[in-house]
């Protein structure tokens, strides 16, 4: 192992993460038995959404009468064979998921209760499902959420808003239909909460019309009139709120969280554990401004670093979660590749410190990189070609920071995603 380069390591660690988060690895045990009388109706939303839909076609043999739909990122489809997979726009939805939403619901409406829905759902789930409201316009839903994800707010709050402005999020999806549902989550939300997870679809909400409302004020966020009027009616009781806890329609759910962050991290733990290399998870709860938890990660570092004794052999400290940025320069920003940035300026190239940062769905944020890679020679190598580190933190811009260095890590759509992993190598 001690031969093996860091960098090296560190992508290791992240494609055991990936692995160990694939619906191959966390489906079967979950899948539901084929209806008796009905047909087994799947529905899907997310960036795993296509890696579920050919692991549930493998499972099931072809005598199942079997229909549906599922909806995936633009860039992440893979070809099936009885459940077609439609691209739609991600981080913003588009008219591509507009429609697929419109035909999924119909889908959902039609099921009897002889048929059997299986929901396969996961982090992308809720731009991908976005419905806008009767008299909403598409383009006025994007703008406010480009608003909220500019803004840094968490994505409970995000979801919050998209629940309200949506005829399938929040619960919604469960009211539409008579049929028994099995729903299998991939959770990309810290906590675990199901009604956070691609916005809940077929999962009770507890947030309001008027909650949203005060999202929007308390980020500052700019929302057209009819938006504003349509909340305002909801927040008015002119409108029905999303089904809570007590709607009988939860009676006929069956939902089960098959995958999360931690997943990614204990399967990034015991790989390492099998090539000889010791791994210590610090949790997959860590959220907050990218940058603030890149200070108290270096100052855990060097903590212990200063207490290394140099004969120690190397340790890998994992760690995941869902951190923030607020945009307010012009780069091109990730979240991870921030955190990166962040870490190395407050490293200032700590002598045998490497790190990963990069989320699990190989898109870190809205770009085709997945994250980035660290070195103690970093900053160094950038004042050489004439880097400000410091000014591209400022602007945003870790992605081109690490790009001119050919420090991007490029992956490609995982067809997962449990959240950010991040890896540090103490050598």
């Amino acid at each position: 192992m001690a031969q093996i380069p860091p960098r090296q390591i560190l992508q290791v660690a992240f494609q055991a993460a990936v692995h160990a988060v694939r619906a191959r690895v966390l489906l079967p045990p979950h899948l539901p038995p084929a209806p008796a009388r009905g047909r087994l109706v799947v529905v899907g939303a997310g960036k795993a959404a296509a890696d579920m839909v050919t692991c549930v076609e493998s499972h099931y043999p072809d005598v199942v009468r079997m229909t549906g739909l599922a909806i995936t990122r633009h860039g992440h489809a893979l070809p099936t064979h009885r459940i077609p997979v439609l691209e739609a726009g991600h981080p913003l939805p588009d008219q591509e998921g507009l429609e697929g939403a419109r035909t999924l619901l119909r889908i959902v409406q039609d099921a009897t209760p002889s048929d059997h829905i299986l929901a396969l759902l996961s982090g992308g789930g809720s731009s991908l499902l976005t419905l806008p409201m009767q008299g909403l316009d598409l383009q006025d839903v994007r703008a406010v959420m480009q608003g909220l994800l500019q803004s840094g707010a968490p994505i409970a709050q995000i979801n919050c808003v998209r629940k309200h402005l949506s005829r399938t999020l929040g619960g919604r999806l469960a009211r539409s239909s008579a049929a028994p549902v099995t729903a299998l989550l991939l959770s990309d939300v810290v906590g675990d909460d199901i009604s956070v997870i691609a916005s809940g679809p077929f999962a009770p909400d507890n947030t309001t019309y008027a909650e949203a409302l005060t999202v929007l004020q308390d980020w500052q966020v700019r929302v057209p009139s009819p938006l504003r009027s349509h909340l305002e009616q909801g927040a008015a009781g002119v409108l029905p709120e999303t089904p809570g806890p007590a709607d009988p329609c939860f009676s006929r759910v069956d939902t089960r969280v098959v995958g999360n962050g931690r997943t990614a991290l204990e399967g990034a733990a015991a790989h390492l554990a099998r090539l000889g290399m010791e791994a210590e998870i610090w949790g997959a709860h860590f959220v907050g401004e990218a940058r603030g938890l890149a200070r108290e990660f270096a100052r855990r570092v060097r903590c212990m670093q200063s207490a290394r004794s140099p004969r120690a052999p190397p340790r890998m400290l994992l760690s995941g979660g869902e951190t923030q940025v607020t945009v307010r320069g012009s780069g091109r920003g990730g979240r991870n590749t921030e955190f990166l940035l962040a870490l190395g300026l407050e490293l200032q190239g700590m002598p045998g410190v490497h790190a990963l940062a990069a989320d699990t769905d190989g898109i870190d944020g809205s770009e085709d990189n997945a994250g980035a890679l660290l070195a103690p020679d970093t900053l160094a190598r950038a004042a050489s070609r004439g880097l400000d580190a410091h000014a591209r933190l400022a602007d945003n811009d870790a992605h081109g920071f690490f790009s001119a260095l050919g420090d991007l890590l490029m992956t490609g759509p995982t067809r997962t995603n449990a959240n950010d992993f991040r890896a540090i190598l103490l050598g």
